[in-house]
């Protein structure tokens, strides 16, 4: 199973963006769990989790490039999650879990 982790301001956004995520890759018939920390627990995760995927909430976007190159040193991919792809609507949902396909 792959495992994809949004890296929010609070965690609180980005935990519903995340259940809401790993629902849809269920219906799907993925197996891509998605889960969720606040930006202070952003590069302790990065260095130490075995998520295979980093993505940056766009309210946390001033750490994209600190984030980067955490990700750098352990060779993991770290994204920006744009703004159409961070609504909890359908359309959203469908447009974060587009973007985790695509990078993890």
């Amino acid at each position: 199973m792959k495992k994809a982790l949004i890296i929010c301001a609070a965690g609180m956004s980005s935990s519903m963006m995340a259940k809401k995520t790993t629902d849809f890759f269920k219906e799907q018939g993925q197996e891509i769990e998605v889960d969720a920390v606040p930006a202070t627990e952003g590069e302790q995760m990065i260095h130490k989790s075995d998520f295979d995927l980093f993505l940056v909430s766009p309210q946390t976007t001033m750490y994209l490039d600190k984030y980067q190159q955490y990700g750098a040193e352990v060779s993991k991919p770290v994204v920006s999650i744009p703004f159409p792809a961070y609504v909890p609507v359908p359309s959203g949902i469908e447009k974060l879990a587009n973007l985790i396909s695509e990078n993890i």
